[in-house]
C-alpha cells in the first residue's frame, strides 16, 4: 500500500483547505485512517482519525474546525480544514493504521 497526500498550500487565517490522501492497493477499506501533522522543530502530532465504523476523533486544537472523512469507492481519505489559524501551519501526513503506512506529507501554511 502507498499513500499520496495532496491539497496543501498557502492560505490566510480564517481560510479553508481540503487535504486528500489516495491509497493504492486494496487495504484501504479494511483500515482506520488518520491525519497527523508536524510543525518545524516539533514532534509529529495526531490530528484526527476515523475508524471503520465511522466514529471520528479529533485533537482538541482542531475540534470543531476540522473534519475527517473517507470515500472507500475512491480509496481516499479527506481532511476538511476550516477557520485555519497560523498555528495550524505544518506538514500534514495521512496514515493507514492497519498496515502502519504513511503518506509523504503535504505542506499547509497559514498566514496571519
Amino acid at each position: 500500500v502507498q499513500l499520496q497526500a495532496s491539497g496543501g498550500g498557502l492560505v490566510q487565517a480564517g481560510g479553508s483547505l481540503r487535504l486528500s490522501c489516495v491509497a493504492s492497493g486494496d487495504r484501504f477499506r479494511d483500515s482506520a485512517v488518520g491525519w497527523y501533522r508536524q510543525a518545524p522543530g516539533m514532534p509529529r502530532e495526531w490530528v484526527a482519525s476515523r475508524v471503520l465504523g465511522g466514529a471520528t476523533n479529533y485533537a482538541d486544537s482542531v475540534k470543531g474546525r476540522f473534519a475527517i472523512s473517507r470515500d472507500n469507492a475512491k480509496n481516499t481519505a479527506y481532511l476538511e480544514m476550516n477557520n485555519l489559524k497560523p498555528e495550524d501551519t505544518a506538514v500534514y501526513y495521512c496514515r493507514l493504521f492497519k498496515c502502519d503506512t504513511w503518506g509523504q506529507g503535504t505542506q499547509v501554511t497559514v498566514s496571519s
